[in-house]
């Protein structure tokens, strides 16, 4: 049975509203997603720079290599201000071996919970071992301190006769972050 005419047209008109509405809606659509999807996407990235700023600059190689030279240049001021002239940093050969916190924590990251072990030659050509609690800031900069009983107290009697504060007795040191 055939439609009358009539009819025929509404239907044609309703199917091509509907299209402009499907289509219109298919377009809405598309745009979400495609504008979550970007959305997303830039989340991630930031999210990755974010994490990336967050790594820390302090390592265990960067302390071990400022911590050796930093007290083989003072030791050597030490020595001079004790009447030890002529010894060199490179004579006193302080080379560090440190840890951070434990066998159980990563050797990274600021804190004082940096120990370090210093070996370096004294002014009489005797190697010497000795114990250095750090103090390091996530900028590069520390403080180190050292057992008395080798490094000496904390003030000194210089050939001058005056007593002055003792350089390696406790020190500040810095690395680079960059």
């Amino acid at each position: 049975m055939r439609r009358p005419a009539l009819v025929r047209p509404a239907l044609v008109r309703l199917t091509r509203a509907t299209s402009a509405v499907s289509a219109a809606t298919a377009l809405a659509v598309a745009l979400a997603v495609a504008l979550a999807v970007a959305l997303a996407v830039a989340l991630a990235v930031a999210l990755a720079v974010a994490l990336a700023g967050c790594a820390t600059d302090v390592t265990r190689p960067r302390v071990e290599n400022s911590l050796g030279p930093v007290f083989a240049n003072l030791y050597t001021h030490q020595q001079a201000l004790l009447g030890h002239p002529g010894l060199t940093p490179a004579a006193v050969a302080a080379k560090a071996s440190c840890d951070k916190g434990g066998p159980q924590v990563p050797d990274r990251g600021a804190g004082s919970d940096w120990i370090c072990q210093l070996r370096w030659t004294d002014s009489a050509g005797k190697p010497q071992n000795g114990k250095f609690e750090l103090q390091v800031r996530s900028n590069g900069c520390y403080q180190a301190g050292g057992p008395s009983k080798l490094v000496g107290p904390l003030t000194i009697k210089a050939t001058t006769g005056t007593y002055v504060i003792n350089p390696v007795f406790e020190f500040d040191g810095c690395f680079d972050t960059t």
